[in-house]
């Protein structure tokens, strides 16, 4: 009787330091693939570099494109409903009202540091969601976890996870967000005929999200008319209380985006 062949091992030792470091690549699960290793070897084979800058500049492609795809992946889960950037707004427009220099420092991300709150009031057409994207597409790529909702849209949210007993979940899901955005903020005011309680469930998310993350309001209705344009008084003073707190805002004036420029006089 024959002896049995003996089972072909199934952790293949590499042969050559080449196929050794693939191995370790594909273990580590480090995106670099033959192609790019060997072009790598053939640059710098004979090179000067010290031990410490040949690893740095090894690592250096792979760490970049999975940075790339962090951030990629962070603004898609923001959930923004365009494309809009800071670099893409037309800062011609309104240069009298309308500064580059107060979005660019929120760009930064330190007020997302500081657990700061962020406000744009002011009329449509000026641009307010446009550059709120901007600026949280800026903070996503330093690597914040941002959500945009609107007001109405979270209000949704909100209610249907109630109707399955999963509110306290949700709100902290809500919670855990270093920004979030709350878009057409009092637009809301029609939703309240189908919830009417939509002003407490508002609450319970900029409360829980109070001097402990970052909450943007965008909105057209000016502070002072909350309380008249929201009604309850004793809630929209509550909710006025923790939007306004440590806030900073930003008051929209000018002419539309949306309204052809004016010609210059001759």
């Amino acid at each position: 009787m024959s002896k049995p062949t003996n089972p072909k091992p199934t952790n293949v030792k590499p042969t050559n330091h080449r196929e050794k470091i693939l191995q370790y690549l594909e273990i580590l699960k480090v995106k670099l693939n033959q192609e790019q290793l060997d072009s790598f070897l053939q640059q710098h084979t004979k090179g000067s570099l010290s031990v410490s800058e040949l690893l740095a500049k090894f690592l250096e492609q792979p760490a970049n494109a999975s940075q790339e795809l962090s951030i990629l992946s962070r603004i898609r889960r923001a959930g923004f409903p365009t494309e809009a950037t800071l670099e893409s707004y037309d800062w011609t427009r309104n240069p009298n009202t309308i500064r580059r220099e107060p979005f660019s420092e929120l760009a930064t991300g330190e007020f997302i540091r500081r657990k700061e709150n962020v406000a744009f009031v002011g009329l449509s057409g000026l641009g307010k969601t446009h550059l709120m994207q901007g600026v949280a597409r800026k903070c996503c790529s330093l690597g914040y976890r941002v959500k945009y909702e609107t007001s109405a849209s979270l209000i949704e949210v909100l209610n249907q996870a109630r109707a399955v007993k999963r509110l306290t979940p949700k709100v902290r899901q809500y919670c855990s967000y270093e920004l979030l955005i709350i878009d057409e903020f009092g637009f809301e005011k029609l939703e309240r005929k189908e919830v009417p309680d939509a002003l407490s469930l508002l609450y319970k998310v900029i409360d829980g999200r109070n001097r402990r993350s970052s909450t943007a309001i965008i909105t057209n209705v000016s502070f002072d008319d909350w309380t008249e344009y929201l009604g309850d008084p004793p809630m929209t003073m509550a909710l006025l209380d923790r939007v306004v707190d440590q806030t900073n805002l930003i008051t929209f004036a000018g002419d539309s985006i949306r309204k052809p420029k004016k010609k210059p006089e001759k």
